[in-house]
C-alpha cells in the first residue's frame, strides 16, 4: 500500500472522490480513526489516503485554508455570488447573506447577475451602484446568449472558484457557456412556486485552466447559523469607517444614540438595502439562538 494526497473534488453517499495532482482520480472512504474525530470531510479538502488498488482510505485531513458553510466546501479562492436578473427575481437579503459568509470566511467575492435581457429597469446600475461602492465587482450576463461571460470567465483561470445562489439563477448553465465541454445538467424555473428546480445536487469541483470551478446546489433561503450576534456588523465591510464614529464601543448599530452606522445610513453613504439585510440576519440570528437555548 502506497500513501497519496489530492483533493476531494465531490462526495456522494459516503464516498469520497478524490483527484491526485497527476489528475488520477480515487474512490475513497474514511478510516474508522477518523471517523471517530467526528470530523467533517467537505469538497475541497486536500486528504492522505492510502491506495488500494484503485480505491482509498483516507487517514488524515490536511489544514484549511478556508471554510465556507454556504455552500458547504474548503480551500477556496473565489466565491461567485450567482443570481438572476429575474425569474427567480434579484433578492438583495440573499445576495447580503451570501456576501456576509464570503467574509464570514474571509474569501474574495464578486456579483454573477444572469439573465440580463430579463432585467427590470435601473435594476444592474443599482447593483453596481451599491455593490462595487464597497468593493465587489458585478458582472451581468446572460449566460443562454453568451453576452458578458467573457469578462467573467477571464477571473477563473488558476483559482477555486464556486458559484453560490439560489435555485434556477443558472450557475450550471453560466459554466456551461463558460466551458461548453462541461454539459452540467439545467433546469427551467417553476411558474407555480417561481423558484428553480435543483438540478444540481451536490457540489463538485470540476477542473478549468488549471485551477477548479464548482456547480453546488441552489437553495430557497439561508440560515446564518455559524454568525454570532456581536461579530456580524464586521462581515458588512462599509460599516468600519462608519462604526469608528459611534458612541459605544459595544453598539450594535440598531436602537442606540449618536450611531455613526446609522447616521452614515440617513445620509445615503450606506445603502438603505445594506443595512434592511444587516437588520433582518440581526433578527434571524437571535431567533436561531433562542430556538437552541430552548432545546
Amino acid at each position: 500500500m502506497s500513501e497519496l494526497t489530492g483533493r476531494i473534488i465531490k462526495n456522494y453517499n459516503g464516498y469520497y472522490y478524490v483527484e491526485t495532482p497527476d489528475n488520477k482520480l480515487y474512490t475513497c472512504k474514511v478510516k474508522g480513526k477518523l471517523k471517530k474525530e467526528k470530523f467533517s470531510l467537505v469538497t475541497g479538502d486536500i486528504v492522505s489516503f492510502e491506495q488500494v488498488g484503485d480505491e482509498g482510505m483516507i487517514g488524515a485531513i490536511m489544514p484549511r485554508k478556508n471554510f465556507l458553510q454556504r455552500p458547504l466546501m474548503a480551500n477556496i479562492d473565489l466565491v461567485i455570488v450567482a443570481f438572476a436578473c429575474a425569474n427567480p427575481d434579484f433578492s438583495f437579503l440573499l445576495a447580503d447573506k451570501l456576501l456576509a459568509l464570503a467574509e464570514w470566511a474571509r474569501i474574495p467575492a464578486v456579483i454573477c447577475l444572469n439573465k440580463r435581457e430579463l432585467a427590470p429597469q435601473g435594476l444592474v446600475e443599482s447593483c453596481r451602484a451599491i455593490y462595487e461602492k464597497i468593493g465587489y465587482k458585478v458582472f451581468d450576463i446572460s449566460a443562454l446568449q453568451g453576452q458578458g461571460v467573457a469578462e467573467l470567465k477571464a477571473l477563473l483561470p488558476g483559482k477555486i472558484s464556486v458559484f453560490a445562489g439560489p435555485s434556477g439563477v443558472g450557475k450550471s448553465t453560466t459554466l456551461n457557456a463558460i466551458d461548453n465541454s462541461l454539459t452540467l445538467v439545467t433546469g427551467a424555473v417553476s411558474e407555480k412556486i417561481g423558484r428553480g428546480r435543483h438540478t444540481t445536487r451536490f457540489a463538485q469541483l470540476l477542473p478549468f485552466a488549471g485551477g477548479y470551478v464548482a456547480d453546488t446546489p441552489g437553495f430557497g433561503n439561508l440560515n446564518l447559523e455559524e454568525l454570532e450576534l456581536g461579530n456580524l456588523a464586521s462581515e458588512f465591510r462599509e460599516f468600519a469607517d462608519y462604526a469608528a464614529q459611534c458612541r459605544f464601543n459595544s453598539c450594535t448599530h440598531t436602537h442606540e444614540p449618536d450611531c455613526g452606522v446609522k447616521a452614515a445610513v440617513e445620509r445615503g453613504d450606506i445603502a438603505a438595502s445594506r443595512y434592511s439585510s444587516y437588520l433582518t440576519m440581526l433578527e434571524e440570528i437571535k431567533a436561531s439562538k433562542e430556538r437552541k437555548g430552548r432545546r
